[in-house]
């Protein structure tokens, strides 16, 4: 009596188990609400979710307030995104260098830990050699010229060589002329010799500011407006919606409109990221940023000229430049110099000219 008594206990502990695993999911394929699956066959959320692809949430960072056009081009772009994929893709834009500096984002991208980013081409050029092109002076006539050549073969060549940098150039947003502003009044070339003035840091700019006279001080773009106030710099120089937005102007109150450079913008991802998607979802995104590009473009132009009222409604003296070719002469040797290194894209830009 006694060993079949062990026995029996032996036997509903066998049982007992079995049936515990079974309810955890163990022995057989999970069901949903209640349904029954057929073991080893897929179950039909499942199925429609391999078919719509998984569910993604991506981030972008941006350097920019919330309200800059290219931070509304972001938005624009991750909106389409969402649409296009139904809500499956989700692109979450942070303004303002919530996610660091422009340097900082870049080697973040190359790693995968941020998806998205819009950078300056001119941070670029520290990455990928061939985008210190965009920081020769005066190679661009004005914003017509230079879409003409975004928007060509060899524009989309460019994009497409970020992949050596671990990076996927997607499309090219607007960022107008660059101009030089300063603590103290600047009416020519004469008065920029010997000012300390910020630049981002790469050789040409550096080059540019030497040919210039002025003392180039590459720094972080946030560090701008404490600089100015300090005094250790004297001058900056950038877009209009920059001077404006980033409050450069509440310092540096002598603007000269001497359009030394034209600098696109460009949003990007991650290699990491991008070599993980499928096609259609590649292709979903590159659509959706070139789709945004027109929203981008509107927003900057609206945005400049509202930029241009206010400064000047707050007492911004600005000083046109009439005849740009002393400007012009005075940096032909920078161009020069960079000639052969960027011969194919400079051939495109004049061509893109003519």
């Amino acid at each position: 009596m006694k060993m079949k008594r062990k026995y029996i206990t032996a036997l509903s502990t066998v049982i007992g188990t079995s049936l515990l695993l079974a309810a955890c999911g163990g022995g057989s394929t999970p069901t949903n609400s209640g349904s029954t699956t057929t073991p080893g066959a897929a179950s039909p959320a499942a199925a429609a979710k391999k078919a719509d692809g998984p569910k993604l949430n991506f981030r972008l960072a941006e350097t920019h307030p919330a309200d800059y056009p290219t931070t509304l081009g972001d938005k624009k772009f991750a909106e389409l995104v969402n649409q296009a994929s139904d809500g499956r893709i989700k692109i979450d834009v942070f303004p303002a260098s919530q996610l660091g500096e422009e340097k900082a984002v870049i080697e973040q991208v190359q790693l995968g830990a941020i998806e998205f980013t819009r950078v300056s081409t001119g941070a670029l050029g520290g990455f990928n050699k061939q985008y210190e092109v965009f920081s020769l002076p005066y190679i661009f006539d004005n914003d017509n010229h230079q879409w003409k050549f975004l928007e060509s073969e060899q524009g989309t060549k460019l994009l497409d060589s970020l992949e050596s940098s671990r990076m996927k150039g997607l499309a090219y947003y607007s960022s107008g002329a660059r101009h030089f502003y300063s603590k103290k009044p600047i009416k020519s070339i004469a008065d920029l010799k010997g000012l300390k003035i910020r630049v981002i840091q790469n050789k040409v700019n550096i080059d540019l500011m030497n040919a210039l006279g002025a003392n180039a001080t590459p720094m972080p773009y946030g560090d701008v407006f404490n600089a100015l106030q300090t005094g250790v710099i004297d001058a900056a120089e950038n877009n209009y919606p920059s001077y404006f937005s980033s409050n450069h102007f509440q310092q540096a109150k002598n603007l000269i409109l001497d359009q030394h450079q034209r600098v696109p913008e460009v949003l990007l991802i991650s290699k990491v990221a991008w070599d993980k998607l499928s096609a259609d979802d590649k292709a979903l995104i590159k659509k959706a940023a070139l789709e945004s590009v027109k929203t981008q473009k509107a927003e900057w132009d609206k945005f400049e000229k509202d930029s241009e009222a206010k400064v000047k409604a707050a007492g911004v003296t600005i000083t046109d430049v009439s005849d740009l070719k002393p400007w012009q002469d005075a940096v032909k040797p920078v161009i020069e110099k960079y000639r052969n290194d960027y011969k194919e894209t400079l051939e495109a830009i004049e061509k893109a000219r003519k």
